[in-house]
């Protein structure tokens, strides 16, 4: 028993030692095969050398050495579709010949066929030289960088970590990683490899625009607007950046300096259709924003000509259509509160034409504006409260409800309540029997129009 048991030790010893021996002998001929390409090369010439390998394969065409030779001189030629074939060729018959360094020749090809831009095959390959010999830089940064063509950033980043264990100072690598953590949204990630690259690359703009995103999406406004500024006249960031200049302007209610923005990328050149219609909507609406509408319906009219049916376009040429035509309409919507308060002021007298009325109270509130007056006519005089809405919302009957209570409260007559919307049926049905009147748009937009507002 005792006898069986060392035979066996003693069997796996010697092949364990025999494999050893093995690798280190591939290992051996493969370093002297490197340097008698070279060395033959130098001596004889690269074509007697090519003409050398293609007759003895030519008679066996699986010569090994020969198949090597060539794949060392296809590969530093950087003469991808050879090479591919003659390491393809190599891995076929490495099975029947052990001397063949398989995680060699897999890499290899994984490299030619990425450079000719087969990234499937180049994957299988490079997969395979990974695990048989996964302390391999170019295995696992060939890898990476096949997994990101391939749209597959977080496999990327787990070959070039890799990778940067094998080759810290490896710049190409860094980039990869920045680009990856960025397309994967880990901003916070991405922004110290972003750096890295910047230090190296100052000229980069991709990278310097990456980078104004991620501080943007980190909390560093201030400083992405001033790469964002920068980047504006850039023929290829330029539009795109004005554009990220102009929201975060916006953002600050810098209105006039989100138009300046926007004007920028309207005159670069080769804009992209579906980002200059984006820029042109963000410009339109901050033209309105100024109180500019004839500007904004200028920019909207362009974009219907440039895209049917974009966004709420249409509808916005319509209402801002209207607005333009009626000033009064246009300070109802969109002017301040004082110039707002003093049309609604405005509006009962002209809502009571037929009657001298004195205002006795304004109250000025997140929703609506209420205003409180006393109404003499020849015939009756009341209190009145009058409530105006700047939405364009439908008024539910909750808030009408709320207007009566204020009536009974304030000891008023009568409410009129005033929307540039529409009321809900409910609404109208709860003002029924009750000293309410609900003026809707149509009606309001009448009385707007009698209204002179210098008068």
């Amino acid at each position: 028993m005792i006898i069986s048991i060392l035979i066996a030790v003693i069997v796996a010893s010697f092949v364990v030692v025999l494999l050893i021996l093995l690798r280190a002998g591939s290992k051996q001929r493969e370093n002297q095969k490197k340097g008698s390409v070279s060395e033959r090369i130098q001596k004889k010439g690269k074509s007697a050398i090519v003409k050398d390998a293609e007759r003895h394969l030519a008679h066996d065409p699986h010569n090994v050495i020969a198949l090597e030779t060539l794949g060392v001189i296809y590969y530093n030629d950087k003469n991808w579709e050879k090479a591919w074939g003659i390491y393809k060729t190599l891995y076929d018959i490495s099975s029947a010949h052990v001397e063949i360094n398989v995680a060699k020749v897999a890499l290899r090809m994984g490299v030619s066929a990425y450079n000719r831009n087969r990234l499937d095959d180049a994957l299988s390959a490079l997969m395979l030289s990974a695990r048989k010999d996964p302390e391999v830089f170019e295995s696992n940064f060939y890898l990476g960088k096949a997994f990101y063509d391939k749209q597959a950033y977080d496999k990327c980043i787990l070959c070039m970590k890799k990778a940067r264990t094998l080759s810290p100072e490896n710049s190409e690598v860094v980039q990869y990683l920045a680009m990856s953590l960025f397309k994967m949204q880990k901003y916070k990630e991405a922004l110290p490899f972003l750096k890295k690259v910047l230090d190296e690359q100052p000229d980069n703009k991709e990278i310097l625009y990456d980078m104004a995103i991620s501080m943007s999406e980190c909390g560093m406004g201030d400083k992405a607007l001033k790469v964002f500024m920068h980047l504006r006249p850039d023929p290829l960031f330029g539009a795109q950046s004005c554009l990220e200049a102009g929201k975060m302007h916006e953002r600050l209610k810098n209105f006039q300096a989100a138009v300046q923005d926007y004007e920028i990328a309207s005159k670069l050149q080769n804009v992209p259709e579906q980002i200059l219609i984006q820029i042109k909507y963000r410009l339109a609406n901050t033209y309105i924003a100024l109180n500019d509408i004839p500007k904004g319906l200028v920019v909207l009219k362009q974009i219907q000509g440039m895209k049917s049916g974009y966004k709420d376009v249409d509808a916005l040429v319509t209402r801002y259509s209207e607005l333009n035509q009626n000033k009064n309409l246009q300070t109802y919507l969109m002017a301040g509160t004082s110039d707002f308060v003093a049309l609604c002021r405005k509006f009962i007298t002209v809502y009571h034409s037929d009657g001298f009325v004195k205002v006795e109270d304004v109250q000025i509130g997140s929703e609506c504006v209420e205003v409180i007056c006393s109404v003499e006519s020849p015939k009756w005089s009341a209190k009145e409260m009058f409530r105006f809405y700047r939405s364009q919302n439908v008024v539910g009957d909750i808030y009408v409800r709320d207007f009566h209570a204020k009536i009974r409260d304030t000891k008023c007559d009568k409410g009129i309540c005033v929307s540039i919307g529409n009321f809900s049926e409910s609404s109208h049905k709860f003002i029924e029997g009750r000293p309410i009147d609900l003026v809707e748009k149509e009606q309001l937009v009448k009385l707007l129009k009698k209204i002179n507002i210098f008068g």
